[in-house]
């Protein structure tokens, strides 16, 4: 049994990320008995579960490429939540370019990531590809009417402190946009944003418009909370705490807009611009977890492009990934009010 409960999250908003912030999640852990470890702080031999999530006592909010991943390659995990927060996806080309659509697309360069150390940490390729399928198929294009050039990436990803994050690049493409190796690049997020603008990279493509979420999935739409196995059989009461804090926190969120800002900005290594630029205003929507059936949906809509395109090991079953107890006994709680301050 594990004596400790861990947690990492990716540089994005997620209510897990504010309860953190704000010590909710190292104090649940404690009145459980259990020590609390943050994988972005500790060394590189327990970073790398950040992708496989092989670690007993790990809980894991952020994008779905490595936890579907991770899922196919036969870790014990289950997804206990999804989050659905729209985040300034787009397709840019550079100041000069004569680019302003979908269907100008046909026939440009496009820069898509080349593949890493493996199908996990090669999220970056499956958001570009993603990204800009999705774009084009509103104009009746698909990836075949684009020329694909493969952008050199880091081969092992690991996760970082704020500080080793800030010291990266982290959107891909942007200096082969610039130097005319590339036409088009996919981008997101508020440092994207923020990146796009620093450089005067214009939207050709703006994913966020389509009415169609379908056509808005990727890496973080929708956004999943999983569990490792064990933590969940063995201290059910652990994650069923994590998730009421995690409720508690996207409730806070909503009533405390400029302290919640102030946290996200550091969560998504971004300034007020960047956030508000990828996020809008009213960035607490979509906080909260569910595993509502649209939000299920999504995800395989996720799960069977992943596949298709060679960053699943194998295919699996999602429903029975689910595990949607945890999260209704924590709703149960925070409705009560027996979530503890």
């Amino acid at each position: 049994m594990t004596d400790t409960l861990w947690y990492t999250r990716c540089p994005v908003p997620t209510a897990s990320g504010l309860a953190h912030s704000l010590g909710w999640l190292g104090d649940t852990a404690a009145r459980n008995g259990l020590a609390f470890g943050v994988l972005q702080d500790a060394g590189p031999e327990l970073a790398v579960r950040h992708f496989d999530h092989t670690l007993p006592g790990l809980i894991r909010e952020g994008g779905n490429v490595p936890a579907l991943a991770a899922r196919a390659q036969g870790s014990p995990t289950r997804l206990i939540g999804l989050t659905w927060i729209d985040e300034a996806q787009a397709i840019v080309v550079g100041p000069n370019s004569p680019v302003t659509s979908a269907a100008e697309l046909a026939g440009v360069r496009v820069g898509i990531p080349a593949w890493a150390r493996d199908q996990a940490r090669s999220f970056p390729r499956a958001m570009a590809l993603h990204g800009f399928a999705n774009a084009l198929r509103p104009a009746g294009l698909t990836l075949a009417d684009v020329r694909i050039v493969e952008l050199g990436v880091e081969p092992n990803p690991q996760v970082r402190t704020e500080i080793q994050h800030r010291e990266r690049a982290l959107t891909w493409g942007v200096a082969e946009l610039l130097d005319g190796t590339v036409d088009a690049v996919y981008i997101k997020g508020a440092h994207a944003q923020e990146v796009a603008k620093e450089h005067g990279l214009r939207v050709a493509v703006d994913l966020d418009v389509s009415a169609t979420r379908a056509l808005r999935v990727n890496n973080g739409t929708p956004r999943p909370l999983t569990v490792h196995q064990e933590l969940l059989d063995t201290r059910p009461e652990a994650v069923i705490g994590f998730l009421a804090q995690t409720l508690r926190a996207a409730d806070w969120a909503t009533t405390d807009h400029d302290a919640a800002a102030e946290v996200l900005q550091r969560e998504t290594l971004s300034g007020p611009a960047g956030v508000i630029a990828a996020y809008g205003t009213d960035f607490t929507v979509g906080l909260h977890p569910s595993l509502s059936p649209d939000r299920v949906e999504l995800l395989a809509v996720q799960k069977q492009f992943l596949y298709a395109h060679g960053f699943l090991a194998a295919d699996f079953d999602l429903d029975s990934w689910l595990a949607p107890e945890p999260l209704e006994q924590a709703r149960a709680l925070v409705a009560a009010g027996q979530v503890a301050a």
